[in-house]
């Protein structure tokens, strides 16, 4: 008992198992195996390395964006001139990675809260009855006080008097002059994996170089000071178009860094999308077109509290920061490796379906390549008073003698498991004399 325990315990350490390989000559399943690993070859370094870049861990950024506009309007409505600045025309004035930009608007001055007709076609009337007094409709300024209007055939609602009136919207755009606006943009971004900071402001970009730039996609693809007209026109809209009625922009900061390189490589680009619609269709295409709000400046006179009410048509910016930070890995590497390693066993499956299924000649490949052991094989070598390891010993010699006496062909069937058997009785006969 001890003893087998000992062999068994030595077997396990000091012994080396390999599998069994039978090499095939076969021109059609050589290529196919070939044309396989040649793909999978292709498909590993072109695909994983050098397209996916599967050597390299990567990492997103944490980002920060900082923002400043400058420039100055002018209007002149019903012969009333004003200036407008950045602290009128900019919405929220904290400088965000969104804000919107006026660029038209409808103005209401001396509201009070008051009772007054609503406008035509909100809530018509023939009759009091035809005003329900205390109510209220999603589209109205205020609420119906059950009185209908003789003058206007509208129903009395209480609200700020007079009511809004927005059916006509300024054509062209009151602040066109927001066109030559500029936007300026901070951003830096921190790669936390690999502890690298970076800053739109790279190297090269410094105050007197912002103090005369404007970003152009060819001459000045880094300069981070944009003109609003220039912004739009990249983004596929018209100013004029997307100014009347107002719209949305996409400004997309795209940090895709290579940090196996110089970290001064490291440097952003800008791209910009319209996120208004498609800027092929018309506006009677669209269901629901631009962007507005509405805001109002409260005051008082004569101790009576009254407000300024605008409704604001503008092109709201969105600063997008995408970002992917690269850096060679030795654990996506291996894993990359291995797997592609794996992917080559595919030639080895595909080549023995061929062999064994497809092929007019499966049933020799399948005596060549499967070593079949039964009763029949057992009493044959006892009959010949052999052990079993000699017997297959003598059949394998049996098996290579036939094999050198055969034609070229790797095709040919001869040999066939009977044959074989009985050289190997044959053989064993010999022996025994």
């Amino acid at each position: 008992m001890k003893n087998q325990i000992t062999n068994a315990l030595s077997d396990f350490f000091f012994e080396y198992e390999t599998p069994r390989q039978v090499l095939v000559r076969n021109r059609r399943v050589g290529v196919v195996c070939r044309l396989i690993q040649l793909g999978v070859l292709a498909y590993i370094i072109g695909w994983v390395f050098i397209y996916e870049k599967g050597y390299q861990s990567t990492d997103t950024a944490v980002s920060s964006v900082f923002t400043k506009m400058k420039g100055v309007g002018y209007t002149n409505v019903s012969g009333s001139e004003r200036v407008w600045d950045v602290a009128d025309y900019v919405f929220p004035p904290q400088g965000d990675s969104s804000f919107v930009v006026m660029t038209n608007y409808i103005i209401t001055e001396g509201q009070k809260m008051g009772k007054c007709p609503e406008l035509k076609g909100k809530h018509n009337c023939n009759s009091d009855s035809d005003c329900e007094g205390g109510s209220f409709k999603r589209t109205g300024h205020g609420q119906m006080t059950g009185v209908c209007v003789e003058g206007t055939k509208t129903c009395e609602v209480l609200a700020w008097c007079p009511v809004e009136d927005d059916h006509n919207i300024p054509d062209p755009p009151l602040l066109m002059s927001a066109e030559n606006y500029t936007l300026f943009i901070k951003n830096s971004v921190t790669f936390p994996l690999f502890g690298v900071t970076r800053s739109n402001l790279v190297e090269g970009i410094d105050a007197d170089y912002i103090s005369k730039c404007l970003h152009d996609p060819k001459k000045a693809p880094l300069c981070p000071i944009f003109r609003l007209g220039d912004i739009v026109k990249l983004s596929g809209f018209s100013f004029e178009t997307i100014a009347r009625v107002g719209g949305a922009i996409g400004i997309v900061v795209d940090w895709t860094c290579n940090l196996d390189v110089d970290v001064k490589h490291c440097k952003p680009q800008y791209n910009f999308h319209g996120l208004y619609g498609n800027p092929a269709e018309t506006d009677k295409a669209r269901a629901s077109v631009g962007y507005n709000f509405r805001y109002a400046k409260h005051y008082m006179e004569d101790k009576i509290q009254k407000r300024t009410l605008l409704k604001v048509f503008g092109i709201r910016f969105d600063i997008i920061v995408q970002s992917l930070a690269r850096k060679f890995d030795i654990i996506p590497t291996l894993t990359a490796i291995g797997s592609g390693v794996g992917i080559f066993g595919v030639a080895t499956v595909v080549c023995d379906l061929v062999l064994l299924y497809l092929l007019p000649k499966r049933e020799f490949y399948k005596n060549m390549k499967f070593k079949y052991t039964d009763t029949h094989t057992q009493q044959d070598s006892e009959s010949l008073g052999l052990d079993t390891s000699v017997y297959y010993t003598l059949e394998a010699n049996a098996r290579q003698a036939q094999g050198t006496d055969q034609s070229n062909d790797p095709d040919s069937e001869a040999g066939s498991t009977e044959t074989e058997v009985s050289k190997v009785r044959d053989s064993s006969v010999f022996v025994e004399h």
